[in-house]
């Protein structure tokens, strides 16, 4: 078993689909890509990373129940669910470590309803708008509020 920190990357609904719905706003990199690249990186960064994508708000919700026990941070990019979830929002806000929320576009730049979301009254911080590139600086911030970043 490791003893480095466990942390939780969390990806909401139609995220499967990464790479193949609307390239022009998510890029072309496949969800599988994102979840090797934040293995390298968790690694590189002495953590240990698992990593979650789900349809179903209710899965997003017990998966982060889960983390309540067996993470000490948590990444998630909840996509539309940032927008409607109190459910998840609720969830959040019962883990005690640190929270980063994820976009892949810049929500701000998109349709008002976009704008608002329930997930960043439980985070951290919140990074939006640089593609697949924001999971690794979630990360970067992750082990750094830990205090394992390797260097």
């Amino acid at each position: 078993m490791s003893t480095h920190p466990v942390v939780y990357v969390l990806n909401g609904p139609n995220l499967n689909l990464l790479g193949k719905r609307q390239p022009d706003i998510y890029g072309h990199e496949t969800l599988a890509d994102v979840e090797a690249s934040c293995a390298a990186k968790a690694q590189a960064l002495g953590l240990t990373m698992a990593f979650h994508q789900s349809n179903h708000e209710g899965e997003i919700v017990e998966t982060i129940h889960r983390a309540r026990d067996e993470a000490a941070a948590i990444v998630i990019n909840p996509a539309a669910y940032t927008h409607t979830s109190v459910a998840i929002m609720d969830a959040l806000l019962a883990f005690e470590g640190p929270i980063i929320e994820v976009h892949l576009s810049n929500v701000h730049r998109r349709e008002e309803f976009r704008s608002h979301s329930w997930v960043s009254k439980a985070a951290t911080g919140v990074i939006c708008g640089l593609g697949s590139r924001g999971y690794i600086l979630a990360l970067d911030a992750v082990a750094d509020l830990l205090g394992t970043e390797a260097g």
